[in-house]
């Protein structure tokens, strides 16, 4: 039995194999190792002569550790493996087996041992037969539908649900909070605050109190924080998954009846069976008799109740899944959702065969999405990581400098002058500098109702450049508005109806479709579904009798729905009618359809969907001639078409009984349902506002291709003036090949020779605009994948979209380089949610979780809000980080130049530099706030672009260049003494006065004076001290960027204020004691006041953007974003883009349907593509 359990997929079993995790966290190269005891003593014998430091190193490399004391071997003999994400971030992780022991009730004697890893809460096995790893928890995939009804309809006996129980593990979703203990362990042996530690104990080492308690204060403060915000988060978690672990359910025992257990005895296979009232979902459960409404809030979002139908009883040789294709997740109960009704059928009781346990459920996918979340590569996190790298080479070329002028000139304490130089020119504080304006500006979205689960995202939104947009709900009203019905009778449409109006419908088969085609229920006494079904339903008037005893002809009593004529109902001739039966709406379908029956009368289907559908699946004869051009008429204004239909149907014949495909057929069509969908009153100006910011933006919904072309137009999307390009694509029947042609769209149908120059002069200009379907898109995907770049280029409408398309959209843009923003409000959005660089949800519900951000007010007005925080967050850390590492680099050259005379700063003016300057401004340098107008380009994305490095450089070479010219210029003035500090001295009183001035400004500390006088008094300390402070100031004042992201910084009260204070300190220093020693020191200050408006010119000069623009183009500097490039080469195309031709596919089409979503929503495809 373990030889069926099969998930995952392994290459090569020896080395380098790979474990791809179902919904796709990570997939891995997994590698074998054995462990051996010469080399595990070795490695103990280092982590003792170390003093811990090597098993420190190893804590942060495991691979490290595994490389060292074991020998690589095949995944059958080895004992430790060691995993490598296949991302750009190739992380390793080391997993220890563990062994399950398992017997078998018929034979007690036999013990079969399996080997099983865990992987981010997931389980895998060793399979012996087929030498790979397989991970379990999950039904196997390979059953037919009728397999299905027959291995497990009466479910599992106790010996196999005992095996299963072993191999699986409980069903659980485990998550305990962390102790406080393992929390501050973890926080503490973080590199950043080990470093800190060596810092600081070098610090107490040479006396250097001060500022070694203020960092043990502010570091145990940001560890306590955070250490408090983890427990928070862990605590928070465990009790949304806390309830899941503490279910009674009733399952069926083959030749033992029902029994009642806790639910974390279940086993995939178990039969399951569903009373009636609420009952919470403990695992993920293929419903097999009877019909349910299920509250899946939890996972989507949307508080629409939706209807489960039982899985069909079909004899084939398909797996289940396959054969239902889309329709698969009709037949799917999730775990976390709650049933609030069930509908027994004429087998009595509502059953349920579980399909997945635990963290495979989509609520286990929901939960490991939050512990394991998809880590973002982001070019300034690399990029900060290198250059730590240059200033820890900086660093070392320091160490050896110090060490061999300190030891030319046999001055003790050698080790400690050049460790002391690395904390110096590596600050520590650099990392927590980088996320200060990130925290800040988290902050302020929340003031302004948009919340954050993933804040280093906030930088990305600064960088985004295309936003997709799904329509309703989003960009339109949530809700829709009748505005009226076309009746079709004999082939031909009627007269209009128009609501609202004085009279009610009149009765007719379009009426009779208006109170049954829809999946509404009453749940705590109020009628609750989707809103086009309730605006329909209440446009008749009538009221749903939600009875639970119906008895039809030739059945068994069965739950139905009842409608009956409401008090202000027309004059109908039934006394109701019901609902017997329901195929629920089918997104690959675009459809549902009921079974429903005249109380008294013959039964009946009712299908609605969209018009182009349901017009294919009636008889010819019934859908008028006129009908393309009535629903181009309809669509083209922007309305929402519903196409309705009906069928007479055979009476004696259950319901149940009946295949969606016989009821879907020979039907004869009703009419149109026309409804109303406005547009949000802020969508037109927030898509300008992006427009006008040379942001794109993207339309991708589920409806109707011309409604959304027409929508696009409506919000400003499209221009009046730009043309729409219609591609549709199609596969030939009965071959491998596929056609795609390029439409224009026209508003007369009437072209002459000049409108077509026209339209081409406006296609070579990029005037156009690219709209095509959710089909035509897959089958481009498939067969014409070197088209797919250059359609997403001028791509503006993606209409009839699933879900996984629309995730696999956004991942096709990413792949062009364009920074993709998603702005969606239900279920179908989740996945494109979760995998768009920052993606934003409208729903307040715990689906939300799924999404970086979501925003209080259901609204697109917080997409440029956000857009404008994130440029003023990472121009916020770009600034922090030019100013934290030129400020190590002024103090470094400082410190180097007096180390040439066996000098140091003293450390009061350490303690001065370090706390009152920069740790001040590292706080308030941030409190600057976004501007409130988007311009049309982007803050740069990386440390190396040339402006910033260039910015940087110059400043370390004006800094050394006052530095070097203060130490040697106050060397050649007369009154200079190497030995005798107070040689400018006029008299007794003024040598007096300064010498105690200067124990302050020198920071000499009490005590131990006559030792080290002559090594921290001297006159290049105090010049080379004062010009480095007053130096940090100007870079901290010129690298506080204002326009045009942020606001001017003398909007920043609180950072001028600080600027102010500072900068009277040290003129107060300088000025303090008038007389001839510092009026002749003024020379080097003078010097530096003259030169510092030449900061504020380079760097205006650096940040100039239009001289950039020039540079680039007078070198012809080509961009490397892959759409660019393309743009590029598509302008140079006068063939491009083709219009009103056909090309046809030669080539095999590639496979992506298993693949359409790369990173799915757990509600539709996520853990469910693990099947």
């Amino acid at each position: 039995m373990i030889g069926q359990w099969h998930i995952s997929r392994l290459q090569n079993p020896d080395t380098g194999a790979v474990i791809e995790e179902g919904n796709s966290y990570k997939s891995c190269d997994i590698f074998g190792y054995k462990t051996q005891g010469c080399r595990r003593a070795l490695c103990i014998a280092g982590y003792i002569l170390s003093c811990g430091a090597l098993r420190l190193l190893f804590y942060w490399k495991p691979e490290w550790h595994v490389w060292i004391s074991c020998i690589q071997c095949s995944l059958e003999e080895a004992d430790i493996v060691l995993l490598r994400t296949t991302d750009d971030f190739r992380t390793y992780s080391r997993k220890t087996y563990f062994c399950l022991l398992c017997c078998l009730h018929c034979c007690p004697c036999l013990v079969f041992q399996v080997k099983t890893i865990q992987v981010q809460k997931i389980r895998y096995v060793w399979n012996v037969y087929a030498k790979q790893f397989q991970k379990i928890g999950v039904l196997e995939d390979h059953y037919t539908c009728s397999a299905i009804h027959d291995k497990f309809g009466s479910g599992l006996t106790c010996n196999e649900q005992n095996v299963r129980r072993v191999i699986c593990g409980p069903n659980t979703i485990d998550v305990p909070v962390i102790p406080i203990w393992k929390l501050l362990i973890k926080e503490v042996l973080n590199p950043f605050y080990v470093f800190q530690l060596f810092s600081v104990c070098l610090w107490f080492a040479e006396d250097y109190m001060e500022y070694a308690n203020a960092i043990i204060f502010m570091s145990l403060l940001s560890i306590f924080l955070t250490v408090y915000d983890l427990r928070k988060q862990s605590i928070k978690l465990h009790r949304l998954v806390e309830s899941h672990n503490n279910v009674m359910v009733t399952v069926c025992r083959n030749k033992e009846g029902f029994q009642e257990l806790e639910s974390h005895h279940l086993v995939p296979g178990d039969m399951l069976i569903l009373k009636e009232g609420k009952t919470l979902l403990p695992c993920d459960a293929i419903l097999v008799s009877g019909q349910c409404t299920v509250n899946e809030s939890m996972l989507t979002g949307e508080s629409i109740p939706v209807t489960k139908i039982h899985l069909p009883r079909a004899d084939n040789f398909q797996p289940w899944r396959v054969y239902c294709a889309e329709d698969y997740r009709k037949h799917v109960l999730l775990c976390g959702t709650e049933v609030i009704q069930t509908k027994a059928d004429d087998r009595g009781v509502v059953k349920a065969v579980v399909l997945r346990t635990g963290f495979n459920t989509a609520k286990g996918d929901l939960v490991r999405s939050i512990l394991y979340p998809k880590p973002m590569n982001f070019k300034l996190y690399r990029d900060a990581l290198r250059f730590l790298m240059c200033l820890i080479a900086f660093a070392a070329i320091g160490m050896i400098y110090t060490v061999c002028v300190f030891a030319l000139n046999g001055v003790r304490e050698v080790v400690k002058k050049a460790l002391d130089v690395i904390t110096i020119a590596v600050p520590p504080a650099l990392p927590a500098a980088l996320t200060t304006g990130v925290i800040y500006t988290q902050q302020r979205l929340k003031k302004k109702g948009i919340f954050c689960i993933s804040p280093q995202r906030i930088n990305m939104c600064g960088q985004l450049n295309l936003v997709c947009f799904d329509k309703t709900g989003t960009l339109t009203e949530d809700g829709l508005d009748l505005w009226g019905l076309l009746p079709s009778e004999r082939s031909c449409f009627q007269d209009i109806y128009s609501f609202p109006a004085d009279h009610g419908l009149p009765w007719s088969p379009v009426f009779k479709a208006l109170a049954v085609c829809h999946s509404l229920i009453v749940w705590e006494d109020k009628i609750q579904g989707d809103p086009l079904d309730m605006k329909m339903f209440e446009a008749t008037n009538w009221v749903i009798d939600d009875s639970s005893g119906h008895q039809n002809a030739g059945q068994g009593p069965t739950h139905a729905t009842v409608v009956r004529p409401g008090l202000k109902a027309t004059t109908a001739p039934v006394e109701g009618i019901t609902i017997l039966h329901q195929f629920p709406f089918s997104s690959a379908l675009q459809r549902m359809s009921v079974i429903a029956q005249e109380i008294g009368g013959d039964p009946q289907a009712f299908i609605k969907g969209a018009p182009e559908t349901v017009a294919t699946l009636c008889r010819a004869e019934t859908v008028p001639s006129n009908f393309e051009s009535k629903l181009l008429l309809y669509t083209a204004q922007g309305f929402r078409v519903i196409g309705l239909a009906c069928k007479s149907l055979q009476a004696g014949k259950l319901p149940a009984a009946l295949t969606r495909e016989e009821v879907e057929s020979d039907l004869t069509f009703l009419g149109l349902l026309i409804m109303e969908n406005r547009l949000k009153r802020e969508t037109k100006p927030v898509l300008e506002e992006l427009t006008a910011a040379r942001i794109r933006s993207v339309m991708v919904t589920g409806d109707n291709i011309q409604t959304a072309i027409t929508v696009a137009k409506n919000a400003g999307m499209i221009a009046p003036t730009h043309r729409v390009i219609l591609v549709e694509a199609n596969k030939e029947p009965g071959s491998f090949s596929a056609s795609v042609t390029w439409k224009s769209l026209q508003e007369n149908k009437i072209e002459d020779c000049r409108s077509l120059v026209r339209i081409r002069l406006a296609l070579g200009s990029g005037q156009y605009h690219f709209a095509m379907s959710g089909k035509s898109y897959q089958i481009v995907a498939q067969h014409f994948r070197h088209l797919l770049p250059k359609l997403l280029l001028n791509g503006t409408v993606f209409a009839r979209m699933s879900p996984s398309q629309k995730s696999s959209l956004v991942e096709e843009f990413q792949k062009l380089d364009y920074f993709v923003g998603m702005c969606g409000d239900g279920a179908n959005d989740c996945g494109a949610l979760k995998v768009a660089h920052a993606g934003i949800s409208l729903s307040e519900q715990e689906a939300s979780v799924a999404s970086p951000f979501t925003s209080r007010t259901p609204s697109i007005a917080c997409v440029p809000e956000l857009i404008r925080e994130g440029r003023a967050a990472l121009v916020t850390s770009f600034c922090m980080f030019k100013y934290m590492a030129l400020y190590s680099i002024i103090q470094y050259l400082g410190v180097l130049l007096l180390y040439w005379q066996l000098n140091a700063f003293g450390n009061y003016q350490f303690l001065f530099q370090d706390l009152a300057i920069t740790t001040v401004i590292g706080v308030t340098m941030s409190f600057t706030r976004a501007y409130p107008k988007l311009v049309p380009y982007r803050p740069p994305s990386q440390l190396t672009s040339p402006p910033l490095l260039l910015s940087v450089v110059l400043n370390i070479l004006f800094s050394l260049s006052m530095q070097i010219f203060g130490f040697v210029v106050v060397q050649e003035q007369p009154w200079y003494s190497k030995t005798n500090i107070h040689s400018a001295c006029l008299s007794v009183n003024n040598h007096e006065r300064n010498s105690s001035s200067s124990l302050g400004l020198h920071g000499v500390r009490d005590g131990a004076q006559e030792q080290i006088d002559n090594g921290f008094k001297s006159y290049e300390n105090t010049t080379v001290w004062l010009l480095s402070t007053i130096n940090c100031l100007i870079v901290a004042l010129v690298f506080s960027k204002g326009k045009p992201f942020r606001q001017p910084i003398y909007t920043n009260y609180v950072f001028m204020l600080v600027l102010t204070v500072q900068l009277g300190i040290c003129l107060f220093l300088v000025f303090a004691d008038i007389d001839d020693l510092y009026s002749k020191m003024d020379v080097s200050i003078a010097i530096q006041v003259l030169l510092n408006p030449l900061f504020a010119l380079q760097e205006a000069v650096i940040e100039n953007r239009p001289l950039w623009l020039l540079l680039k183009k007078t070198f012809r500097y080509r961009s490397k974003s892959h759409y660019k490039r393309l743009q590029q080469v598509l302008e140079q195309d006068p063939a491009w883009p083709p219009l009103n031709e056909t090309f046809f596919s030669d080539s095999v089409a590639v496979t992506v349907e298993g693949n359409m979503g790369g990173h799915s929503n757990p509600t539709f495809d996520s853990s469910e593509d693990s099947l």
